[in-house]
């Protein structure tokens, strides 16, 4: 399918649907709606209604749009389940299993997520960061040669080599599920805070960091009660202490992930970082601290030009 002019672009993940109404160039508008876990499972009506919903007065405007869907929408819990594809994977054959449906002289499609057998050897899955990575290859054709490594930092953060502009393989870090259960379910701290909160302590950040960086070899789970500690003996406060925590958990991910992709990165890489613009920066630190080059990139755009690759490939 090719299509010239306005379309809806929509990542839809667990907790929220971001959709936005682009041109060939730019985003337009912007509305979000309920994630993959507020709707009601074996109800696909339920998804058009929210698109349809959202995007009234677009429609309104401009008449049937094009949609293309990434995320959770392609989940078994979604709209319609889509196969994973294995890697290696680029944007033609991603473009090639695409689902397409038409729903109300709407052409719907909903981009498949990538598997593959990871550096440790384990299976491993994504959806929704395989159509950033094309976005940011699409957007940046120097990224489209030789290796490159992405991390994708999130609730789960995914590491992702790529050569030649094909996506080879990738290693999933639990690093933000794990510091949301260890900062709401745990004895350390319990302290509302997001990336943002967390940058403003960054002394406490960067000793984290450098405490998990020195001690590499260390697991995660010998260094954790130190938040506690520091606490009771030191002062800190439950904010430095929650900083302190991010660090730990946010260098540990980055040193695992070292030498794991057949001994990249290496020592000066440059390693492109898509995401929030708060939880790339702490990101882009600790890769700073371990001798790399860390570039931020926008994960809105990534998005939106992986879409457009994708879902209108010829």
């Amino acid at each position: 399918m090719t299509h010239c002019g306005p379309f809806i672009a929509g990542d839809w993940g667990t907790s929220r649907l971001r959709l936005m109404l682009c041109d060939e160039e730019r985003v337009l508008e912007c509305r979000e709606g309920p994630g993959i876990a507020q709707l009601p499972q074996g109800e696909p009506a339920v998804y058009w209604r929210t698109v349809a919903t959202l995007s009234a007065s677009w429609v309104q405007q401009y008449g049937p749009l094009p949609v293309a869907l990434c995320g959770m929408v392609g989940s078994r819990n979604g709209w319609v389940e889509v196969p994973y594809i294995d890697c290696p994977a680029d944007v033609g054959s991603i473009a090639a299993s695409v689902f397409r449906l038409r729903v109300s002289d709407h052409e719907v499609a909903i981009v498949p997520g990538l598997s593959c057998i990871n550096p440790r050897g384990a299976p491993d899955v994504l959806r929704g960061e395989e159509t950033q990575v094309l976005g940011v290859l699409a957007q940046y054709p120097d990224l489209a040669r030789g290796h490159q490594l992405l991390g994708l930092p999130g609730t789960h953060t995914k590491w992702v080599l790529t050569h030649e502009g094909r996506i080879v393989q990738f290693h999933t870090g639990f690093s933000g599920e794990l510091f949301a259960m260890l900062r709401d379910h745990s004895t350390l701290c319990r302290v509302s805070s997001n990336a943002a909160a967390i940058r403003d302590e960054r002394d406490a950040f960067l000793l984290g960091a450098h405490r998990a960086i020195e001690l590499r070899s260390t697991p995660l789970s010998h260094l954790l009660f130190e938040v506690r500690s520091r606490q009771l003996v030191e002062g800190q406060s439950p904010a430095e202490a929650l900083a302190f925590l991010s660090g730990l958990v946010i260098a540990q991910d980055a040193v695992g992930v070292l030498g794991i992709f057949g001994g990249l990165p290496e020592r000066g890489q440059r390693v492109s970082l898509v995401g929030s613009a708060d939880l790339t920066a702490l990101y882009q630190v600790v890769l700073e601290a371990l001798d790399m080059q860390a570039f931020c990139l926008d994960a809105e755009a990534a998005t939106v030009n992986g879409l457009r690759a994708v879902a209108y490939a010829n």
